[in-house]
């Protein structure tokens, strides 16, 4: 299981990312974070909603509200033109530290 630590960190690049790839509900949101952390992941509602309305204010992502096939109608996210510019920023952040961790590392030490 990841840190708390790490794991709020890694909250808006991983949202932004599954964003990037499609428009999607809360829940659904949720369980591709689950499915792609192989269970690791397993948000609240009560984790997730919050950085979503952050995530609006700061104009990253928009939100609708769309009929359900199944039940109530669900709240859709897609990313903006500023998210992707956010989503590019994260991405390079992340990928400068993992850098810095592999240099200290080492590739043989990385996964142990």
């Amino acid at each position: 299981m990841f840190s708390k630590n790490l794991v709020a960190a890694s909250l808006q690049p991983i949202v932004l990312t599954i964003l990037s790839r499609g428009e999607a509900y809360g829940y659904e949101i949720m369980q591709r974070a689950l499915d792609l952390s192989d269970g690791q992941l397993k948000w609240t509602a009560g984790t997730l909603y919050p950085l979503m309305h952050r995530l609006e204010t700061k104009g990253f992502i928009v939100s609708l509200w769309r009929p359900s096939e199944s039940g109530p109608r669900r709240k859709y996210y897609r990313l903006t033109r500023k998210g992707e510019t956010a989503l590019a920023a994260d991405k390079k952040e992340w990928l400068d530290i993992h850098s810095i961790l592999m240099k200290l590392w080492g590739p043989e030490l990385a996964m142990t």
